[in-house]
């Protein structure tokens, strides 16, 4: 993992602010979903890319009942 020496406070309602040169550098835009990981005493914030639930491929995903599927695997499931 890689130090960027910056360093934010918590506020009271536990909110911490990303500066904008790391958003930039990130590609993460205000109202962008961020998901939350736990790594042993680290926290690691991952900009969310929606992924299919059968073979975890970000690529051209589809919402189908409520989950997200690639066209490959929802072709193999209408193939059923």
């Amino acid at each position: 993992m890689k130090s960027t020496g910056i360093v934010r406070k918590v506020d009271e309602l536990g909110r911490i602010v990303l500066p904008i040169e790391m958003r930039r550098t990130l590609d993460i835009a205000e109202k962008d979903a961020l998901e939350i990981y736990v790594e042993g005493a680290s926290v690691i914030l991952k900009k969310y890319r929606p992924s299919c639930i059968f073979c975890d491929s970000s690529k051209d995903i589809t919402l189908f009942k409520d989950k997200n599927i690639c066209p490959k695997c929802l072709k193999e499931l209408k193939g059923l």
